[in-house]
């Protein structure tokens, strides 16, 4: 049922976010900096937040209320991006939306490894990621087919996005329930300090520092849109770039996290990154959008061979009783991280063009890579144990 509610709000997310970069640049004026920076803050925010809820649903020892609670956040911001008639309430909406997703974001994550067996943690974020993008497979294609049929209207089309914001918030209310845990009683009027922190291991840091990395070598998912455009693709068929990739993603998320039970962490992670640096040289050099879809499509698949096995990491390294507080801390440094990849990504478009953006993060890639095979070398990792 969490990949359920996932599905529901990524219809209504990804309906609004397929269309908003092209709403943004060509109804609002913004330029492609502005972009990146709205992209970047918005993702920073929802990392920042997923700090402060993820120790939040530790020190309860509960993790639905704060679940619920950014859900029905970012539900009642859908109908800001029809409204909108600059792009400071763009950028409103963007906001308070990825406070929602910061607040729900980590007591998700944790309750999702609070439910599942550990040996099945690797399948269960798969199935969780693979239901959140069948949503942002089929939020697009809504868009798609609503732009057709009326007349390439964005403010009709992003109005349909409220319903299934709202399915999301009634169904997890009713459906999800939390698991009983022996620590939580210990937990509840406890105080988060320092210490706690510090009881992280090693282990743990070393793949927060791996998820900064990752999300530096990518950016927003906005410019795979704005890439479509610029390389002619018509207005009504833009947000078919979106269905590509969540096609990949959604289809390959589950294998991609069961595989994570069984092999090799690093392996999985170099295999993403190789395939991130493929879809970078197609972006990069695309001419048409027959090639913008299939950057699109080796971008999902990166997304697949990562997000999972990035989440099975952070849950089996932190502590039980500060998993919301692990996730938390993983996603505030992943954010700074997307910020700075975002905000970078939009002034290279604006100097250089757009191949330069692809280019750049094709190199980070790559570099990174070399980086994990280096480490492949030398003796095991904590976190490949």
């Amino acid at each position: 049922m969490l990949g359920v509610g996932s599905l529901f709000m990524d219809i209504s997310s990804e309906l609004i976010h397929s269309l908003l970069p092209v709403f943004m640049v060509t109804a609002l004026g913004a330029s492609m900096v502005t972009v990146g920076i709205i992209e970047g803050i918005a993702e920073a925010t929802a990392a920042v937040v997923k700090v402060f809820a993820g120790a939040l649903s530790d020190f309860l020892g509960k993790r639905k209320f704060l679940l619920v609670l950014g859900y029905a956040l970012a539900a009642f911001t859908k109908p800001m991006f029809p409204l909108a008639g600059s792009v400071g309430w763009v950028f409103a909406a963007r906001f308070l939306d990825r406070v929602g997703k910061g607040i729900r974001g980590a007591p998700r994550d944790a309750l999702v490894a609070d439910i599942a067996p550990r040996q099945l943690r690797g399948a269960a974020y798969g199935l969780r990621q693979a239901l959140d993008s069948a949503g942002a497979l089929i939020g697009p294609l809504l868009a798609v087919g609503l732009m057709i049929w009326l007349a390439n209207d964005i403010r009709a089309v992003m109005w349909v996005a409220v319903v299934p914001a709202f399915i999301a918030v009634a169904l997890l209310m009713r459906y999800v329930r939390e698991p009983a845990r022996d620590h939580a009683q210990d937990r509840i009027g406890s105080r988060l300090t320092l210490a706690d922190a510090r009881r992280l291991p090693l282990r743990y840091w070393l793949v927060v520092l791996l998820g900064a990395v990752f999300t530096l070598a990518r950016f927003s998912e906005a410019f795979l849109v704005l890439r479509a455009q610029d390389v002619g693709l018509g207005l009504a068929y833009v947000p078919l770039v979106m269905i590509v990739m969540n096609v990949l993603y959604a289809a390959a998320a589950y294998p991609a996290g069961a595989a994570a039970d069984r092999f090799r962490p690093r392996m999985l992670l170099l295999i993403g990154l190789a395939v991130l640096v493929a879809a970078d040289i197609l972006l990069a050099l695309a001419a048409s959008p027959l090639l913008v879809f299939a950057g699109a499509a080796l971008w999902g698949l990166h997304m697949a061979f990562t997000q999972g096995l990035l989440s099975k990491l952070v849950s089996d390294t932190a502590p039980a009783d500060l998993r919301g507080t692990g996730f938390g801390i993983f996603n505030l440094v992943s954010g700074g991280a997307l910020l700075a990849a975002s905000v970078i990504a939009g002034a290279l478009w604006s100097v250089l063009g757009a191949p330069a953006t692809f280019l750049a993060g094709g190199a980070f890639a790559a570099v990174a890579s070399v980086g994990l095979l280096v480490t492949m070398h030398r003796r095991k990792p904590p976190i490949a144990a």
